[in-house]
């Protein structure tokens, strides 16, 4: 079941702790240290039984915001808690926005975020997400046949500059395999200011089939709408309106 969210007085505490902190930072509040790209994001469709969610059973193609970042961060290329944030524009419709974090590809792993040193790899939601009476988690894995991202922010953008890194993306049950449903690739880097003014909202920019769960889902929201206030930001600011890689 989705725990039910507490009362709306420590719901505001919450948002005024992460926006006080966000301020302090003058920045991000979470994953600070980032680069984003122009991307797109193809789905292929959802091999064997459906999932419930049209957009990651229908095939379709997607305009989208790639972003990749350090949680601390550490510095160069030390271990730390990487982050995927994807932006699936949709013509007429609110975005989805997935976040996910390195991870394992394991059922126990699939559920901690880990830290590690190299962008290629597995990323998951951590938390699962709930789609009727199905519960689901996503992730981004790495593609054998891709470039590869190396070990640090300046190496991920190296790596865009002289080809098309591709991330594939799957969904899962608390202790299936991973099924693979679609690839997202990125290509020229943002500017600096756009990266500033992305802002991302993983509870409320989701498919009307799809929503957060678990104990940690309301933390998460009220955290992420600190630091956007922090930052003077919306659920929906920024994001790419170049053309697709």
């Amino acid at each position: 079941m989705t725990v039910t969210p507490p009362p709306s007085r420590a719901a505001t505490a919450v948002v005024r702790a992460s926006t006080a902190l966000g301020r302090l930072r003058r920045g991000r509040l979470l994953h600070p240290a980032g680069r984003s790209f122009v991307g797109e994001t193809v789905i292929w469709g959802t091999p064997g039984p459906p999932t419930g969610v049209a957009l990651l059973d229908d095939p379709g193609r997607y305009r989208t915001t790639v972003r990749l970042s350090k949680g601390t961060p550490t510095p160069g290329s030390w271990p730390d808690v990487l982050g995927l944030a994807l932006r699936l524009h949709r013509d007429g419709g609110r975005p989805f926005d997935l976040l996910v974090s390195s991870s394992g590809a394991a059922p126990v792993l699939r559920n901690l975020p880990l830290p590690r040193r190299r962008f290629t790899g597995t990323y998951s939601t951590i938390m699962c997400y709930r789609a009727g009476r199905r519960r689901l988690w996503l992730a981004a894995l790495a593609d054998p046949e891709s470039a590869d991202l190396g070990r640090s922010l300046a190496t991920v953008t190296a790596a865009t500059r002289t080809d098309t890194p591709r991330l594939v993306l799957a969904v899962a049950s608390a202790v299936g395999p991973w099924r693979l449903v679609g690839q997202v690739s990125f290509g020229a880097q943002l500017s600096a200011e756009k990266d500033a003014a992305l802002a991302f909202d993983p509870a409320r920019n989701l498919p009307a089939e799809l929503r957060l769960a678990g104990p940690l889902a309301w933390l998460r929201d009220q955290t992420y709408r600190g630091s956007r206030r922090a930052r003077g930001a919306s659920a929906q600011s920024g994001g790419s309106t170049a053309a697709t890689v």
